[in-house]
C-alpha cells in the first residue's frame, strides 16, 4: 500500500524515509537513540509500527549488531520475513543507486586553503617541540620517566608528540569536509573507511612504526644516506608530513614502505600460525 506523500504540494513527493519504511514489516519498533542528548544531526533511529520516524540506517542499524533492524525483525517475525526484509532494501537501495550512483573522487579528499593552513603549522609546531626534546636530551636535561631508560623516554616524549600533532591536524581536516562528502558519508554510514582513512588521505600520514618503534638506523647511525649521522628528527625517524593528497617524498615513500611491508609479513606469518 503506497502512503500518503509525505509532500503534497506543489507536487506529491515521498521522503527516502517512507519509501524505506514500506520495506520494514508493521508491528516492528525499535529505539536507537545517539549518545548525545540534543543530537543536532539526524542520527539514533526511531521505528514505531514498521514506519521509520527518525534517524540514519548506518551499520548499527542494519548491520549485524545486536538490537539493530535485522536482529529485530528476525526475533518478532521469523525467517521468512526477515528474508523477504533483506530483498526488499537491496530492490530499493540498487534501484537507488541505478538512478543517482555513488563513487569518490580525488575532490572528495581536498580540505579548504584555511584548515591546511592550520594543519601545515600544527605540524610545524610539532616538529619544533621534537627539535627542543632532542637538545634537551643532547645536552643531558632530560629526565628518565619512571622505570623507563633516558632513551626510551625520549622516544616517548617525541612519539607522543607526533601522535597529537596528527590527530589535531586529522580532526581539521575531517571538521572542514562538508556532510555531503562522499568520503565522510561512507564512514559516517559504517560502509567503508574510517576516520583515520579521512585523516591520512586529506591531513597528515603520521608516524611509520616498524618492529613497534620509529624507524631503526640501519647503518652507520643513520636511517638512509641522505640524513646527518645520529639526526634524530622527526623526517629522518619515519614521520610522513605530507598527507596522500600532496604526495610523499622519496624517503617518506621509502619508510611508508617499510611498514608496510611489515604488515604484509605479519598477515602471512599470521595466517600461517592459525
Amino acid at each position: 500500500v503506497v502512503p500518503q506523500p509525505a509532500i503534497l504540494k506543489p507536487k506529491p513527493l515521498w521522503s527516502g524515509k517512507q519509501i524505506l519504511s514500506m520495506c520494514i514489516p508493521r508491528g516492528i519498533f525499535l529505539q536507537r537513540l545517539d549518545g548525545s542528548l540534543l543530537s543536532p544531526k539526524d542520527s539514533g533511529m526511531l521505528i514505531v509500527n514498521g514506519e521509520i520516524m527518525f534517524g540514519v540506517v548506518n551499520k548499527a542499524t542494519v548491520g549485524a549488531s545486536a538490537g539493530g533492524l535485522i536482529h529485530t525483525v528476525m526475533r518478532e517475525k521469523g525467517p521468512t520475513v526477515c528474508a523477504q526484509l533483506f530483498g526488499n532494501i537491496q530492490k530499493v537501495v540498487n534501484y537507488w543507486l541505478l538512478h543517482n550512483g555513488f563513487s569518490i573522487g580525488i575532490g572528495d579528499a581536498i580540505a579548504d586553503s584555511a584548515t591546511m593552513k592550520t594543519i601545515t603549522e600544527t605540524i610545524a609546531v610539532a616538529k619544533e617541540k621534537v627539535q627542543e626534546v632532542i637538545i634537551d636530551a643532547q645536552n643531558n636535561l632530560l629526565e628518565a620517566e619512571p622505570g623507563m631508560t633516558v632513551r626510551e623516554s625520549f622516544e616517548q616524549k617525541v612519539s607522543k608528540l607526533l601522535n597529537e600533532a596528527r590527530d589535531s591536524a586529522g580532526k581539521s581536516a575531517e571538521t572542514s569536509l562538508k556532510d555531503s562528502n562522499n568520503v565522510k558519508q561512507m564512514v559516517t554510514a559504517g560502509s567503508k573507511g574510517s576516520y583515520i582513512n579521512i585523516s591520512q588521505m586529506s591531513a597528515c600520514v603520521g608516524q611509520q612504526i616498524v618492529e613497534g618503534k620509529r624507524i631503526n638506523f640501519g647503518f652507520a647511525d643513520r636511517s638512509l644516506p641522505h640524513f646527518t649521522k645520529d639526526d634524530y628528527s622527526a623526517e629522518s625517524k619515519g614521520f610522513v608530513e605530507n598527507s596522500y593528497l600532496r604526495g610523499l617524498t622519496p624517503q617518506e615513500f621509502f619508510f611508508h614502505a617499510m611498514a608496510g611491508r611489515e604488515g604484509l609479513i605479519d598477515t602471512a606469518v599470521k595466517t600461517a600460525e592459525t
